[in-house]
């Protein structure tokens, strides 16, 4: 488009194919969210996520004029990649779908701390994909580590509570004449 003229007609054709292609995108990302959030709400009874604050880790890198930014090339392609992935709709979604069994787990410290022992190491994260505990030698994907402790936090909020949160699934709830819209499971065949 910054090669055509403006006000050309071929700008307004290359306008109206950028906006159809940018619609495409916004409802396959829609599409996914809701495909995914359903599998989830049907597969499992409680889901942890972490409480990330993506409107900041979304912050533009500009800076002022007095202070410029470092990376902003670079920021922005970050802020877009987790822009296109959904998360916060994703989160949303399933609040939606799994009322009172969504528990947010604030991500402090999850990408440092060992599954395995519980120990939070610093240095524990030799890369963006590792991550091998220097206490107890345990060592996998850094992800999945994050992801293990995120479990066992949410295990230790239910702990926490005397029974568990109380979901009225599928039943009536407070008002009269009104179900839950949570999902049902498939049945297997």
């Amino acid at each position: 488009m910054g090669r055509a003229k403006r006000g050309s007609g071929r700008r307004a054709r290359l306008k109206a194919a950028l906006a159809r292609f940018q619609a495409r995108q916004s409802n396959r990302r829609k599409n996914w969210v809701e495909q995914t959030s359903t599998m989830l709400a049907r597969q499992f009874d409680v889901i942890g996520v972490e409480d990330l604050n993506i409107a900041g880790m979304t912050r533009s890198a500009k800076g002022t004029t007095e202070r410029p930014g470092r990376n902003v090339a670079a920021k922005a392609g970050l802020n877009r990649g987790i822009l296109a992935g959904g998360w916060g709709m994703l989160v949303e979604r399933l609040e939606h779908k799994a009322p009172s069994r969504v528990y947010r787990i604030d991500p402090a410290g999850t990408s440092q701390r060992c599954s395995a022992c519980r120990i939070r190491d610093p240095e524990a994260r030799e890369s963006q994909a590792r991550f091998r505990c220097r206490s107890c030698g345990f060592a996998c994907n850094a992800d999945v580590n994050a992801a293990r402790d995120i479990a066992h936090e949410t295990t230790l909020i239910l702990m926490g509570t005397a029974a568990g949160p109380a979901v009225a699934a599928r039943g009536r709830s407070g008002s009269p004449g009104r179900t839950n819209r949570e999902p049902q499971p498939v049945p297997l065949s």
